[in-house]
């Protein structure tokens, strides 16, 4: 019985032994059956899709939220010992500005997405396309007198009425900014001619959030304003009356991305969480339950909105945007003293 005993005890300390070992060597490997997402998405989105994706592939996922720059540090903090395998939000500028902490990655799915909703180095693919539009309120503007062009916005009929955020507080609006100075870019001065006259023409009246653009043309409080075509079309599909244009000069469709963590302890499993959300079904998924326009070019637009091919685009520069926000935001601001 002792022998019997002792050989049970060995069996059972080989099978620890053999347990530990395959843990430390998946580690090891960057292939562990966790993951660590950094992201500032709302819950809303983050929650279904991470619960389908722990359901398909049983990696549990821990998911840390925060304000897109607020996790962009923390990122680059971390540099070397990363917390997170994978970023997952964010405008796509932000992403290329902080390229040097992120993993180049080209995804699986990586033929189906067009070169405007992917990086050229690899260094984020996107997630979902936010166009920029016009958005209008139907009760105060006829479909035929709104603005169908960024210059319509230099119209004196809209002086103090169009509902703009302050760039330095909005990564949509900086968007925005610079998705005019592209528009203008030939006029002589690199777009600040046309910038100068759009901002004279707010008449001082700037908004401090995003989300008081779409509630504010909604809510009657302004005939117009400048937001992405996903928060507008929310208000659209809610019933407002409210309707938006593309500018026919050309707008942008920066879309917000996701990027493998440099040195991420779980690449594997990040990969194939990257993977997962811009596979066909899951893009099919956020047009279907968030009203978003997919980045693949198999999956249609929300109902009621026009295909990804109609929009008119501007040539806009990522790398550009990213590198030279600073010198942007301080040439927009010195406008801005000069209105007063």
């Amino acid at each position: 019985m002792k022998k019997i005993f002792t050989f049970l005890v060995a069996i059972m300390l080989l099978i620890v032994i053999s347990a530990c070992g395959s843990d430390d060597n998946e580690e090891a490997s960057g292939n562990s059956n966790t993951l660590t997402v950094y992201s500032p998405h709302q819950n809303e989105i983050i929650n279904p899709i991470v619960k389908e994706f722990q359901e398909r592939t049983g990696i549990k996922v821990d998911v840390v939220t925060g304000g897109t720059g607020e996790l962009l540090n923390r990122v680059t903090a971390e540099e070397g010992n990363p917390g997170g395998d994978v970023f997952w939000g964010g405008g796509a500028e932000s992403l290329e500005a902080f390229g040097d902490s992120f993993e180049p990655y080209k995804s699986a799915e990586d033929e189906a997405i067009p070169a405007e909703f992917k990086s050229p180095n690899n260094i984020w693919t996107g997630f979902s396309a936010l166009p920029m539009v016009i958005m209008y309120n139907q009760e105060m503007v006829s479909d035929t007198d709104a603005p169908k062009e960024w210059k319509d916005l230099t119209d004196e009929k809209w002086a103090g009425k169009i509902a703009f955020v302050e760039p330095s507080k909005s990564g949509s609006a900086y968007t925005q900014l610079v998705t005019m100075l592209s528009a203008y870019s030939d006029d002589g001065n690199d777009g600040w001619d046309f910038v100068g006259e759009f901002v004279a023409n707010l008449d001082g009246t700037i908004l401090s959030s995003s989300s008081a653009v779409p509630k504010g043309v909604a809510d009657g409080e302004f005939p117009i304003g400048i937001t992405l075509e996903e928060a507008a079309y929310r208000y659209i599909a809610g019933g407002s009356s409210v309707d938006i244009s593309y500018p026919e000069e050309g707008t942008s469709a920066v879309p917000d991305g996701v990027a493998l963590i440099k040195d991420a302890k779980n690449s594997e499993s990040a990969e194939e969480f990257i993977d997962f959300l811009v596979s066909k079904d899951v893009q099919e998924m956020i047009v279907e339950d968030f009203g978003r326009r997919a980045v693949r070019d198999d999956v249609n637009p929300p109902e009621g909105l026009i295909g990804s091919e109609e929009i008119p685009l501007v040539d806009y520069d990522f790398s550009w945007s990213a590198d030279n926000k600073d010198s942007v935001m301080n040439q927009f601001q010195e406008i801005l003293i000069e209105q007063e």
